[in-house]
């Protein structure tokens, strides 16, 4: 599992930030393709932090709901 606060998880970050970037910045045709590009490869980084604050969060989780089928 990976931590937000390693290494690791930064480099994966920068890495989706980057691609998410390009795939909206190259792709749109818009006026506003910059800050269009800006605003979902931000929107994808704080999806992809809660995702993996969630996860491991309860990645230790020993005490599973009683009635678990």
């Amino acid at each position: 599992m990976i931590s937000i606060k390693s290494k690791k998880y930064w480099i994966f970050a920068a890495i989706t930030f980057v691609i998410v970037f390009l795939m909206n910045y190259i792709g749109n045709e818009n006026e506003d393709k910059l800050s269009s590009a800006l605003m979902n490869a931000t929107a994808g980084i704080v999806g992809l932090t809660i995702g993996v604050w969630f996860l491991y969060k309860n990645k230790d989780d020993d005490f599973p709901p009683e009635k678990f089928d």
